[in-house]
Parts: C-alpha cells; structure tokens; sequence
C-alpha cells in the first residue's frame, strides 16, 4: 500500500533514550526540559525570535485571534484545511473569503483590499503546500488600514521567502507538527509571533497563568507534553536527510509527469521550497476522479487536498470563489515521503496513462 504520506520515525531506541529524561524526573507536561530543549533548538534551526510548542496545529490559530482581540470580520482564503476557517468562527469572527491566485494557490493579493470593510479586523492567509504568498503586498495593505496578518503556515517547516524563514512574516505565523508533516512531534504544532505579542500568546496557551498561583488574563490549555517534545527531538537531526530525499522524490516526479497534461504548483519566485507536497491540477474533475479510482485499484491512496473549497462548508453562507472552487476539484497531491522509490513512482504515473 502507498498511502498519500508516511510519517518517518527516528530509531526508537533514540526516542526512548530521550523520553528517558522524562522518565527520570517525572516531569510528563507542563512545559518541562523536554518542551524547553525542542522550542530552543527550533529557534537556532528555524532561524526565528519567539517561538511557543503547541499540542496541535489549530490551537495556535485560535490562540493567535484570541489575543490579538480580533473581532468582526477576517479576510482569509477559500483554499485551505478547514481549520483555518473553523479557527474565525470559533473565535466568534466572520470568514470573509477572497479567491486565490490560479498558479500559486494562495490568496490573490489584488483582490484583498475590495473585500475591507469597517468590521475588518485582520487577514488570515495560508502559504499552500509551503508556497508563500505576496507577505510584501499584504503587508502594505495590512499597514494601510489598521490590520493585523496571521500567516497559516501549516506546511512550511523550514520555507524561506526572499532568504527570511518564513515565519518571521506577519505578526503571527503558526505551524503544525502533524504526525503527517515532514517535521513533527506525532502530534503537535508551533506559534511564532512578533516580540510584542509573545507574552499575551504564552499566557493564553497556558491557562493564563502568572505564576502558579496568580492569573493575568484568559487562557486555555495548549501546552505541548513531553513525549511530544521527546519525539521533535529526535526526529530533528534527520531533517536535512528528510529533505534531501523528499528533494530527489519530487524530480523523479517532475521527469515522469513532464509529457502528462498535468499542471504542477507554481512556487513564488524567491521561494526556498520544503518538498511538502506534490500537487497536480488536472483539466477537469472527471480526469481526476478517473485517475484517483485507477490509483486506488492499484492500493496508492493520493489525497485531495484541498477539498472542497471552503466557501462551500455548510454552516458558511458566502459568496462563490469560482477559481478556489474549480481548482479544489482538480488538484490532487500524489504520495510524498521518505523512501518512496523511483519504481514506486513510475509505478504511480503508469496509472495515469
């Protein structure tokens, strides 16, 4: 069976032997030396100021809504998991959805400042698949009218834009460590905010303490356990090996579609790219779904992803996103991960044929 994806597990007897320092002290949650390490060693790796480990990658979103106080309405994208949607409305905001860019997959920055009203209050956009969007043009429009940016950078462990990580864009950037993603800590995820908003975030993730025994605000509980952190450790000094080999997958996969009629992601020019997924828009939906049962036939299990476009959620009444829509319904990302074959992966594209 291939599936979509395969979540790489260090050697457990490396993952024992940190969780061991665990075990010694007892120490399990409530950010212990383990939680500390990993967020110490994401910083010198990821090349960021303030970082806070999280016990999910949705978490962060709502956490980020929460204490920047937005309220009314938030301009986000059709064309991403539904967390990010579900995080607005959770959070009491309204969606205000925007279309995407048909290449890139991301917001369409020139459609952004005709969705501002007076109830705006922020921009919530997702780098798609690690692809960036325009942070330069959305932060002129954000500096224009009063807003605050939240970036969902899901998929972008390790992206940078322009030579900058790409969470330092924004006022606050927020990451998963899914099992699925190429970094992770089973499961988990990652806040990175501006120096100012550092405080407020960490209060909030942690029930609003100040101390044990005073409070400073609202706040739930979102603290990353150490059996997380245990497991970020030690998949974090694989990382370049990670990457190299989801490198080498993804040209294997460009050689062999080159003759297909298949539209791959456009990367945004100055991207430095994480090899997160493999994308193809195919002509129509009924090419897709042709290509999909043949996979399956064969047990390869790609993945739509997105879909569908989140305008069309059914607890949301909005307008249509006609590029969103007709490209949730077209893209498909083919299995992506460490030690998938060259014949494995001819073996995937035969059935395309």
């Amino acid at each position: 069976m291939i599936n979509v994806t395969k979540t790489f597990l260090p050697p457990q007897e490396e993952y024992q032997a940190i969780l061991q320092r665990a075990w010694d002290t007892g120490w399990m949650t409530n950010r212990g030396v383990l939680v500390q390490e990993l967020e110490a060693k994401l910083k010198d790796y990821l090349e960021v100021g303030n970082i806070i480990a999280m016990t999910n990658g949705t978490l962060p979103l709502q956490i980020a809504i929460k204490a920047l106080g937005l309220t009314g309405e938030i301009i986000t994208t059709p064309f991403s998991y539904v967390a990010t949607t579900s995080s607005i409305i959770w959070e009491g905001c309204t969606p205000i959805f925007v279309d995407i860019h048909p290449e890139y997959l991301t917001i369409d920055e020139t459609q952004i400042e005709a969705a501002i009203t007076p109830k705006t209050t922020a921009i919530l956009a997702t780098h798609v698949f690690g692809n960036p969007c325009d942070v330069e043009a959305i932060q002129v429009i954000a500096d224009k009218y009063g807003l605050k940016v939240i970036y969902d950078a899901a998929h972008c462990f390790g992206v940078k834009y322009k030579g900058q990580p790409i969470f330092n864009y924004g006022d606050v950037s927020t990451c998963s460590f899914h099992a699925t993603k190429l970094f992770h800590t089973g499961e988990g995820g990652a806040l990175f905010c501006k120096p100012e908003y550092y405080d407020v975030m960490f209060s909030h993730h942690n029930f609003g303490h100040e101390g044990q025994e005073a409070f400073k605000g609202l706040g739930i509980n979102a603290k990353m356990s150490e059996p997380q952190a245990a497991m970020g450790l030690a998949v974090l000094p694989y990382m370049e090996t990670i990457l190299e080999q989801r490198k080498q997958v993804v040209a294997s996969y460009n050689e062999a579609l080159a003759s297909l009629p298949l539209k791959p992601l456009k990367l945004r020019e100055g991207t430095q790219w994480n090899y997160s997924y493999y994308p193809v828009i195919f002509e129509n939906e009924t090419q897709l779904l042709k290509a999909k049962i043949k996979l399956n036939e064969n047990n390869i299990f790609p993945r739509r992803y997105f879909y569908p476009s989140l305008n069309t959620l059914p607890y949301l009444k909005t307008d249509a996103m006609p590029i969103a829509e007709a490209i949730s319904k077209r893209v498909m990302c083919l299995p992506l991960y460490l030690g998938l074959s060259k014949n494995q992966i001819k073996g995937i594209v035969s059935k395309f044929i």
